[in-house]
């Protein structure tokens, strides 16, 4: 495996931070959710950071390669554009699955679920991943995720699926430690088993995240500080390893740019207590710097492992078993259909409200005019939850804003006419369509009363 590049410390870049990200002090590298940019109009503020020579690392989210499908040839291309836009040294996604194509009709999360720890579960990953190896220009780094639930009948423990993952594919990983005290409170899983399992060698670097805990539950939000339990994890990976790089993920509720300094300075403090730590850049940054030399990677001390070897492939009965069951669990959670055999149902149960409230959230932010036109936040949600309580989604955000404008639609909904014109024009600019005579509308609101 070959050294990786030194990364630094480095910040999520989001647009609604993208300024505070320009200034902030000893700035090594950013990491961009990739399906947010396009290649061919990147953002003036990543443009100005790669200039300055700050590294941007494209992180996906919707691969789905712990999926019972084979990964989208369309998606994989995606992202490796992003790579090469960027001049990025890797990609990252997460091991989980985020959709469901078996059986029809397609259910989306809208969230990254756990992969069963199965054999079945471990080599339908590993052939999703070899797939994805060699369809990207540059390798590729795996995250581990925060879950609230455990599959029953699990065979491996996370740091032994992890292990194997590696094993057989030669991917990277991306530690969050976030994710790993998430999955303490969550599940019982103690961070340092996991650390002491994995083989840190493939390390490419490391998320920090923050988040609270409720009723026993601990909520991985990427909207609150970093607390100290997750920079005490930080403090375990960094006794056994110097990560090549570690990011602050902030994702909503940006506090103020002092604050993030502050973070960020934390988490060097963790990684180097003497302050000696060099970072590959030492002053404040000025959007005129002039571009710097890319640092040199760090020198891998572990022996070379011997080549991945050739691997049969996958089984159709294995992916469909593998299908079945995720199929099971997510119609659970986004369909109200029965809680398979095994599961927790109360954690079902705030799993389903959490990935109800996140839909919401999101369809909100792409499609911001809705809660304007249904009489404010509070309206919009109350109505949007009751849509999607038994109304899954299948086609992505955009059009889960359409499906729910068009639902009220065809309910005469909302009750003020002069909202209900303004949602039908703001439906059928965005449908291309007109809408659906009234008797259509019957039609349609009998058949969703009879289901």
């Amino acid at each position: 495996m070959k050294p990786m590049a030194h990364l630094g410390v480095g910040i999520g870049w989001r647009p609604e931070i993208a300024d505070a990200v320009e200034r902030l002090p000893g700035l090594d590298w950013v990491e961009v959710v990739a399906e947010n940019i396009c290649p061919g109009h990147l953002p003036a503020s990543l443009l100005r950071l790669r200039e300055r020579g700050v590294r941007v690392v494209p992180h996906g989210v919707s691969l789905g390669l712990g999926g019972a499908h084979r990964p989208d040839p369309e998606k994989l291309a995606a992202l490796g554009e992003r790579a090469v836009a960027l001049g990025a040294p890797l990609v990252t996604e997460h091991i989980a699955f985020v959709r469901t194509t078996t059986p029809a009709p397609a259910l989306e999360a809208g969230h990254l679920l756990p992969v069963p720890r199965t054999r079945d579960a471990l080599d339908v990953l590993c052939e999703n991943v070899r797939i994805a190896q060699d369809a990207l220009p540059v390798p590729l780094a795996l995250e581990n995720i925060a879950a609230l639930i455990s599959w029953p009948g699990e065979e491996m423990t996370e740091g032994r699926f992890l292990s194997e993952l590696v094993e057989r594919t030669g991917v990277r990983l991306l530690i969050d430690v976030a994710n790993l005290h998430t999955n303490r409170v969550n599940r019982g899983e103690d961070p340092a088993a996991v650390l002491d399992a994995i083989p840190l060698e493939a390390l490419a670097y490391v998320h920090v995240a923050g988040g609270f805990e409720r009723d026993g539950v601990w909520h991985d939000t990427h909207a609150h500080p970093v607390p100290g339990v997750v920079l005490d994890v930080l403090a375990q990976l960094r006794r056994r390893v110097d990560p090549p790089g570690v990011l602050l993920e902030r994702d909503d509720d940006f506090p103020p740019e002092g604050e993030l300094a502050g973070e960020l300075e934390a988490i060097r403090g963790v990684l180097d207590p003497a302050g000696s730590r060099p970072s590959a850049s030492l002053r404040t940054p000025s959007r005129h710097s002039a571009p710097e030399p890319a640092p040199d990677p760090i020198p891998d001390a572990t022996p070379e492992p011997a080549p991945v070897p050739a691997a049969d492939p996958v089984p159709d009965a294995a992916r469909t078993r593998v299908g079945l069951e995720q199929a099971a669990l997510l119609s659970a959670l986004v369909a109200g259909t029965p809680v398979p055999e095994g599961f927790d149902r109360q954690r079902i149960r705030v799993q389903s409200r959490s990935l109800a409230a996140k839909r919401a959230g999101v369809v909100a932010k792409v499609a911001p005019e809705l809660p304007g036109i249904l009489g404010g936040e509070k309206a919009y949600r109350e109505a949007f939850l009751a849509y999607a309580r038994n109304r899954p989604m299948t086609g992505g955000y955009r059009r889960d804003a359409l499906d729910f404008a068009e639902h009220l639609l065809i309910r005469e909904l909302p009750a003020d006419p002069a909202d209900r014109r303004r949602l039908t024009a703001w439906w059928q600019e965005r449908a291309g369509t007109r809408p659906a005579r009234r008797i259509v509308r019957w039609a349609r609101a009998l058949v969703g009363r009879a289901a």
